[in-house]
């Protein structure tokens, strides 16, 4: 019996841990076969590749991404290939099985939840070992009636067989992100998330986990993700393999974590702040919220004053990169409470800040309260709302375009110094900046073309000339700082207008000749030639003093910045007296 298990990943460098979970523990009684896909590859070409391999049965593991690229895989399977087993599992298919079988033909059985010993049973059943009836948490048609059977008793995940010990992954393990599970179940029970329907938590074995990272780093991988949906909830455990981590860790290796930053005790901060390499790790930190209302409609127990105090020990530790979630439409969050809610997150400045749309996933307690909330939405994947009782489609909107720019300039950070003036000096909040420039790149119709790098400056630039109350030459001063601080080898072009001429190049250059320590000690100790000078720096008008710059108010003083990119010496700012 040839068993194919498959997928469809949002992005090439994504690994499906489902499939190999799958493949895992069906070995060594039955051999899988992986084949993973994008939603990007046209369907016909994932069919005739899942043609050529002539499989008895095809898994796919489904989700809100790839499930309608997947149900037009399988309709086209199911004509070249009618004799196949097409089983579907995952959260997309876990609920509304009736919907999912009655309107799709082609699906032979659906997996329920938890597809270990289900899938491993199923095939007993396809090699006729044992009957249907035997086989738990499966639904199917007989006779245009939905048969459900019931879930099987929890795994114990800690004899649970290794899903990643596959040659054919070995020349993937570094190119690809690598995810890794150390426990199932979440001990909270936000409303808007799959994962609260579950209830406890369930540990794999520790020991066969360090084991697993040590193979994926022996073997090459970069970037390891922990799905745990909250890594921290044990103190005893996240400090265990932290501390593991941090020993063993190999150069160029990054672990990623969802943590809960309200329940994580300062002195554990303290222990990663004083022992982590910088970049080491990276924390994802879903806040969601800060309307105290919504949070309890969602269920979301949540004390926004110690998230506070985790992130903030956190950034300031300097070690560890911070990811940040909003939710934009949750219950009773209107306009106005979500532009609240957006600036006391952004007062951390997290190194990056995504903002969500409220989507009304299957199997969730706000979609089955969606019509108290007043919501509507697209009831097809992704489930994304289109407005409720409080926030208006228009508001959604809005919300978008925000979203658009706080990606290209924030969270890209291609001009931090820029945009930290801006939103802390020239708009009233941080918010104004990303929604009024937001809505101006909309309205420019700048969202349906590409750009370039120096296009981000430039529609910066347009944008603010639009504006009565900006200080220009500040703000352009900071953007070529920003731009420079970020070249590693001389532009070729530029995107700023003010240059100096031929002649005053010349007496800046023979000026800092007569005057090296004027732009800075170790320049006036390399001894740079005049020809290496003239060949490998850049000058450019200025118009405040970097000397004296903070984040905070930066002082008005017209000068040049000089930039050495030989030996990538960060800009600097000079006058002469």
């Amino acid at each position: 019996m040839k068993i194919v298990l498959s997928t469809l990943n949002a992005k090439y460098i994504h690994t499906n841990l489902a499939i190999r979970c799958l493949k895992a523990s069906a070995h060594p009684e039955f051999d899988c076969e992986l084949a993973e896909y994008t939603i990007k590859d046209p369907a016909f070409n994932i069919v005739s590749d899942l043609f050529q391999m002539k499989p008895d049965v095809i898994g796919f593991s489904c989700y809100i991404w790839n499930i309608k690229e997947t149900i037009e895989v399988i309709q086209m399977l199911k004509t070249v290939l009618p004799n196949v087993k097409i089983v579907l599992g995952g959260p997309e298919v876990s609920y509304d099985v009736h919907d999912w079988l009655r309107k799709n033909s082609e699906i032979d059985f659906i997996i329920m939840g938890e597809g270990e010993l289900s899938f491993k049973k199923l095939l007993h059943y396809f090699n006729e070992e044992i009957s249907l009836e035997e086989v738990p948490g499966i639904c199917y048609l007989v006779d245009n009636k939905v048969k459900i059977h019931a879930q099987p008793p929890k795994i114990d995940l800690r004899e649970l067989a290794s899903p990643f010990r596959f040659e054919e992954d070995l020349p993937h393990l570094g190119k690809r992100i690598q995810y890794i599970e150390t426990s199932r179940g979440c001990p909270f029970s936000c409303q808007f998330c799959l994962s609260s329907i579950e209830v406890g938590v369930r540990y794999f074995n520790r020991e066969k986990i360090k084991e697993d990272i040590r193979y994926l780093m022996d073997n090459g991988a970069r970037t390891i993700k922990f799905v745990d949906r909250t890594f921290n909830i044990s103190r005893s455990y996240a400090m265990e393999m932290f501390q593991f981590l941090i020993d063993e860790h190999k150069p160029g290796v990054v672990f990623q974590f969802e943590i809960t930053a309200d329940i994580m005790r300062p002195e554990v901060i303290q222990f990663l702040n004083d022992n982590a390499p910088k970049g080491l790790f990276r924390f994802e930190i879903g806040v969601q919220s800060t309307n105290d209302l919504t949070n309890d409609l969602v269920k979301r127990r949540q004390n926004f004053e110690k998230l506070t105090r985790t992130v903030t020990m956190v950034k300031e530790g300097g070690k560890i990169d911070q990811h940040l979630d909003l939710i934009a439409g949750l219950p009773e969050e209107d306009y106005a409470s979500f532009r609240k809610t957006f600036n006391d997150v952004f007062k951390m400045r997290p190194e990056e800040l995504q903002l969500g749309f409220l989507k009304l996933l299957r199997g969730t307690g706000l979609r089955l309260e969606a019509e108290k909330f007043g919501y509507t939405y697209v009831d097809i994947a992704p489930y994304e709302i289109f407005s409720n009782n409080v926030l208006t489609f228009d508001d959604i909107v809005r919300i978008k375009h925000a979203e658009d720019v706080l990606e290209k300039y924030w969270n890209a950070h291609r001009m931090d110094n820029t945009i930290e003036y801006l939103v802390a000096h020239v708009f009233e909040t941080p918010f104004d900046f990303f929604q009024s420039f937001g809505t101006y790149w909309e309205t420019k119709g700048w969202s349906r073309i590409g750009h370039q790098l120096e296009d981000l400056f430039n529609r910066l630039i347009e944008f603010l000339q639009t504006l009565d109350h900006v200080d220009l030459n500040i703000v352009i001063s900071l953007m070529k700082y920003d731009y420079l601080l970020a070249q590693q080898f001389q532009p070729r072009k530029s995107w700023w207008n003010d240059r100096l001429t031929e002649v005053e190049m010349k007496s800046v250059y023979t000026r800092i000749k007569e005057n090296p320590a004027v732009v800075g000690t170790d320049f006036a100790e390399m001894m740079v030639s005049e020809r290496d000078l003239f060949k490998h720096s850049l000058i450019l008008p200025f118009h405040f003093d970097l000397a004296t710059y903070t984040l905070g108010q930066p002082t008005k003083k017209t000068g040049y910045l000089f930039t050495y990119f030989r030996n990538g010496q960060t800009p600097y700012f000079y006058t002469f007296n």
